[in-house]
């Protein structure tokens, strides 16, 4: 991840929720996203309402040629398939639960599998809806307008020595994260910031870069579009504003 960021300026991850998706369409989809632009390909979701995890991640990965990361919403959505795992601790909430109780749960878990971790600073953005992240974890989002409240919590990962910080609207999100939030967070932390959640268009995406965000997630666009082209769009200017 940081080789890409380092070679583009700014890297372009597609979320693929195994729920939104037919296990004879994950082939599409994960060859779709590797072919047209994507850095790498993010695997989860809030819920987990098919069998076998494993085989959803085996058979991303087998259609992909870009590394294949877990973006778990639970414990069961863990897979020795994947090339690495975002081990998240919602840092924007108050439940200790998300904060280090499942945390706890997992770790010998991930570390028989051998997969690779990536400590990261999980961030809920309000978004102008109830979304299933922010029902699921039974927590408070920050407010979109509290920059201020952003900067110290994503700082505060930081000096936990967190990797990355994640500034997530949710799926589905009506308001993604203001590029003034982006901003604001970027210029305040020294680790990359990652930002996702209703960003419809290549130009939000692009906004988002420009300030400062090191890498861009789209999911819930590519369910309802799914066409290649808008892939490469945003791609494209990602790595154009990148």
């Amino acid at each position: 991840m940081l080789q890409i960021r380092a070679q583009r300026g700014a890297g372009y991850f597609v979320l693929i929720d195994p729920d939104k998706w037919e296990l004879k369409q994950l082939p599409e989809i994960a060859a779709a996203a590797s072919e047209n632009g994507a850095d790498a390909i993010l695997i989860g979701g809030s819920l987990l309402m098919r069998a076998s995890f494993d085989d959803m991640v085996k058979t991303i990965k087998s259609a992909s040629n870009v590394p294949c990361i877990i973006f778990p919403g639970s414990t069961i959505q863990i897979s020795r398939y994947a090339d690495a795992m975002l081990f998240l601790s919602l840092i924007s909430s108050r439940n200790a639960d998300y904060l280090i109780g499942v945390q706890v749960l997992a770790a010998p878990v991930i570390r028989l599998l051998g997969i690779e971790t990536i400590p990261t600073g999980y961030m809920l953005i309000e978004s102008g809806r109830v979304t299933s992240a922010e029902f699921m974890s039974n927590s408070r989002s920050i407010p979109r307008d509290k920059n201020d409240i952003a900067q110290a919590t994503a700082l505060a990962a930081e000096f936990l020595g967190m990797r990355l910080v994640y500034l997530e609207a949710g799926s589905g999100a009506d308001f993604p994260v203001t590029p003034e939030m982006v901003g604001a967070v970027s210029s305040f932390v020294n680790i990359p910031v990652i930002v996702g959640g209703g960003i419809r268009t290549p130009e939000e995406a692009e906004k988002r870069v420009k300030a400062g965000a090191s890498f861009v997630v789209t999911g819930n666009v590519l369910e309802k579009n799914g066409s290649r082209h808008l892939i490469h769009e945003f791609a494209q200017a990602i790595h154009g504003a990148g």
